[in-house]
Parts: structure tokens; sequence; C-alpha cells
């Protein structure tokens, strides 16, 4: 039997009623189309997520200082002063599987220049923040480790922090008030965006020597916190083992005492957010499916329809030797067109429509393969799933009932 006939006859059968056929492929449109866009904003949530996650450093953690108890009532992390700037340096060199550690502290502070002034989040960090964070200056330098050594009063400014206070200027070299102390700014940091909501740009680094010593009233050598880089992703798992036991061993921590610290792997933070997104897109394709499922009742209806119009067509082809099979491929083509069709189109939908709501919410969106995949197929199942009882029920006509009917 001529497969290209049947093709040809099953498309002239379907425009000779284009509106029907039309509003029957109106579902699975509908439906195909919701399935890619919503997989597609769920695969570029992650994406966004994950690029995020990367922006705010090299395969970083942290470590946090733990908790102490007041009259029996815990004061949360960072309340005791349980790490100190040789902790820092231990992880470094104790543990083979970091990269870089630096010890970091946080104090807020007006910056002034000119009849311009700014108030800022500044970060006391080591020389090697720039390479934790994967973060380089694009004008001037970074301060170097005599500058650590010395508590110098330099300063390296962030991307918003250098045009609020210079304009187009270039800072380096510039001397800014921070607390009415004199700071020589000695490079800007590249432009890194938003994450999570957060401008990363809106910030100053400095000495964490300079912030212990001249912009904080302690002079301990405690530090807020203590940013480490693995040597690669794979490696933060064993890192976070590693500097556990290292600390525990340094703070004389017993067995079965809890931690004094907590050491906080942003892989996890971004596995969390990929497993969150996963199940949000799943949810969605869900119920977006739904609405395939409908559409592949519409198409068993008007086939039942299309049956029943052409009954007496159908007992003429089966009097001039048309088998059953034949009847039954027919009608079974039919449907498959009609769901192939819609889903070509649901396809062009969903991918214009993610396109235009990431455009909008200022996020990527990503038309997977696997997507497009997953949605051919399902149109192609339901074509077939729904259209096979049509098809059947006219492939079981009785000939000489048929050409009786009217």
């Amino acid at each position: 039997m001529n497969l290209w006939a049947i093709l040809k006859i099953a498309i002239r059968a379907l425009t000779r009623n284009k509106m029907r056929s039309s509003l029957t492929m109106l579902g699975i449109i509908i439906g195909v189309g919701a399935v890619i866009a919503m997989v597609s904003i769920g695969q570029g949530a992650q994406s966004m997520i994950q690029t995020q996650i990367n922006s705010m450093g090299s395969n970083m953690l942290f470590v946090v200082p733990g908790n102490v108890r007041t009259n029996g009532v815990s004061q949360g992390l960072g309340a005791a002063a349980t790490l100190t700037e040789d902790d820092v340096a231990a992880i470094e060199r104790e543990v083979p599987t970091v990269s870089a550690a630096s010890p970091s502290l946080r104090v807020s502070a007006q910056l002034v220049f000119g009849n311009q002034n700014w108030n800022v989040q500044m970060v006391g960090a080591n020389e090697k923040f720039p390479k934790i964070r994967n973060w380089p200056t694009v004008n001037g330098a970074f301060f170097s480790v005599a500058d650590v050594r010395s508590a110098e009063r330099v300063i390296v400014l962030g991307h918003t922090v250098a045009e609020k206070l210079f304009g187009t200027a270039d800072p380096v070299g510039e001397t800014i008030r921070v607390r009415n102390l004199a700071f020589r700014v000695v490079g800007v940091l590249e432009m890194k965006g938003s994450t999570f909501g957060q401008d990363q740009d809106d910030t100053a680094v400095v000495p964490y020597t300079t912030v212990q010593k001249k912009l904080q009233a302690r002079g301990t050598n405690s530090v807020g916190q203590a940013m480490i880089s693995a040597v690669s992703p794979d490696a933060t798992t064993l890192v976070q083992q590693q500097v556990e036991d290292l600390l525990r061993q340094r703070h004389r921590i017993v067995e079965g005492e809890p931690d004094d610290f907590t050491v906080r792997n942003l892989a996890d933070v971004a596995a969390a957010g990929v497993q969150l997104t996963t199940i949000m897109t799943l949810l969605l394709g869900s119920i977006a499916g739904i609405s395939l499922i409908v559409g592949g009742i519409g198409i068993m209806n008007i086939m039942l329809v299309s049956v029943t119009e052409r009954t007496r067509e159908i007992g003429i082809r089966m009097a001039v030797g048309a088998r059953p099979s034949y009847i039954r491929l027919q009608f079974l083509t039919e449907s498959v067109v009609l769901s192939l069709a819609g889903g070509a189109l649901g396809m062009i939908g969903g991918g214009s429509a993610a396109a235009g709501i990431a455009w909008y919410l200022k996020w990527p969106s990503l038309v997977s393969g696997l997507a497009v995949a997953i949605a051919f197929g399902f149109s192609t199942g339901i074509g077939i799933f729904f259209g096979y009882y049509p098809a059947h029920k006219a492939a079981a006509l009785d000939p000489i009932e048929a050409l009786r009917y009217e």
C-alpha cells in the first residue's frame, strides 16, 4: 500500500473542514507549547542559579564561627569569636585540597570623596581575595601581601562604588576618607552584577588587618569568617570534611560535642536551588501536560464524528476492495497528522513564549532538545492513542450497512 497516497488523502480530508481541524489542533498546540515553555523556563532558572552561584567565587566554601549560649539562650552563628587568623592559615597550609584561603571581616562605613559620599559594606580580606572570588581588577591592581602585613590604608572599589564617588573618572591613585581616615584607591574591581537581588559591585575591599586595627573597636585576631577556594568543583565536599576535621582538632572539640563553627559549601546551595527548580519544572510541566490529554480527547471526538460523516465513503472503499487494515491506517494517519501539526505549531509557540517570558524577567531560557523530543513524542503518541479507537471503529463497519447509510 502506498503510504504517500494515504498521507495525501489524509491531508485532503482534513483540509475539507479547515476550521474544525484548526480547533481540534488547538488543544495539542496549547499543551505542547505549555510543556516546552515551562520546561525551558525551568531549565533557564537552573542555569541562572548556577551562574549566580559561580559568580560568587571559584569553588567556594565559607567557615563561620559557631554560636554561644548566654543564660541558656543561643545567640546564633557568628556570636562567638571562635575563628582566628591562625585557623585560616592552618586551613590553607594543612588541607591539600584548598587552593587559597582568606580571613573575611565586614564593616559598614561611609566613603567620602570631595562632595560625594556613599555608604558601603566593606570587606576585609587578604591578597588572595581575587583568586578566591574569581574577581579581578579592571583598573589599577589589588593590594599586596605587604599591604596586608603592614595594615596599609589602601582600598579597592567595586564598580558601583567607583561610579557613585567618581563618575566616569579613573579613581586609581585618589584619596578617599573612610571614618575620617585617608585611604588610597589602588584598584577597581571588574563588574559582577547582581546575585539573588544583591548588587555585588556595591562593595569595597581593604586588607583585613586594616579593618582589625583601624576600623574595629576590638584589637583581637579573631575573624568574622573565612573564605576558602577548593582546587576543583568536585573537591568541595572533601574540603568541607577535611576543614571540619582540622578545626575540631585545633579547637580541641571532643567527640560528641557540637562544633563551634560551621562550614558552608556553595555547591550544596547550588544543588538545593537546582533541586527546587527541577521539582517546580516537573510540577508545571505535568500541569501543562494535562492540556495534552484534553487535546487528545478532542482529536478522538472529531475523528468519531468524521467516521460517522464518512460512513458511506468507507462502505464504497470496502466495496471496491479496500481491506479493513487500510481503512484503519487511513483514519489513524489523519489523527496522527492532526496531532503532529498541532505539536509542530506548539513547539514554535512554546519556544516563542519561553523567549518572551525570559526577556521580560531578564533571565536565560534554554529550549533543550530533550524537551522538544519529549513534546514531539507525546504529540505522536497522543495521535496514535486517541486516534486508534475511531480508526478501529471505521475498519469494523459492515460494508453493506455502510453503503445503506444516508
